[in-house]
């Protein structure tokens, strides 16, 4: 008898083959699936110890030489932040964050239709969504990123209370060159806590939430954006 050929052992193998590969995907999909509410349900009571951007911010500053290499940042807890702050956050980035689950579908009609006409396209990134992008995701606009993207967004509406959600957005959001979170960026700006921050401070700070690096809290785009934040925290975040 002559010995099985090469391919005829590898077509033997292939079942085998097969199954691991099998296996070893449902257990890729369990940890995608499984792994964000086994990590977001503590953050009901836990601030997260670090997030993504914060590690990718470390590892620029660390390649440009920067000192501390590891972003400034102090967690504080709600009372301790201004109430003024809170509301021009969501003036600025999400005002009807109470009324969805996430996605804010009547601003993502305005960012197509404003496209439509021509008009560069505006991201519509609800707060939650920009809590999920940075605790865990990369840097990319792939469809795989904004689809994860989407289910992670799902699980923290499904795992947090909006008011917590918030916090943890106050607690890592970038607020300049090495800066994270409101007690941060009040202090690193203002030279005062964030419980102590004024209306008109708040919305400063609120102002360059979409580019921190880029806009300081004193230049002029902070000043000309706050002008209509402040317009918009005359009255209470809509909730119903």
């Amino acid at each position: 008898m002559t010995a099985p050929s090469r391919a005829a052992r590898l077509r033997a193998k292939l079942p085998a083959i097969a199954r691991r590969a099998r296996r070893w995907l449902l257990l890729v999909l369990a940890v995608l699936v499984v792994g964000p509410f086994v990590l977001i349900l503590p953050l009901n009571v836990v601030q997260p110890a670090t997030t993504m951007v914060l590690l990718r911010r470390a590892v620029q500053r660390t390649i440009a030489g920067k000192t501390p290499r590891y972003p400034r940042r102090e967690i504080v807890s709600r009372n301790a932040i201004s109430p003024h702050l809170r509301r021009a956050v969501l003036a600025s980035e999400d005002d009807r964050f109470y009324l969805h689950w996430g996605f804010d579908i009547a601003e993502i009609q305005n960012a197509l239709e404003r496209a439509r006409r021509g008009r560069r396209l505006r991201g519509a990134s609800t707060i939650t969504q920009q809590v999920a992008k940075n605790l865990f995701l990369w840097e990319g606009r792939s469809f795989v990123r904004k689809g994860y993207e989407a289910y992670l967004t799902l699980v923290l509406e499904l795992c947090l209370p909006k008011d917590r959600i918030l916090d943890l957005y106050l607690n890592l959001a970038e607020w300049g060159d090495g800066v994270f979170g409101a007690e941060m960026a009040a202090r690193t700006h203002f030279k005062k806590s964030a419980r102590a921050l004024t209306r008109d401070e708040a919305a400063l700070l609120a102002a360059v939430l979409p580019s921190p690096v880029r806009w300081s809290p004193h230049g002029a785009v902070a000043t000309r954006r706050s002008a209509l934040i402040v317009e918009k925290m005359r009255y209470a975040a809509p909730r119903s």
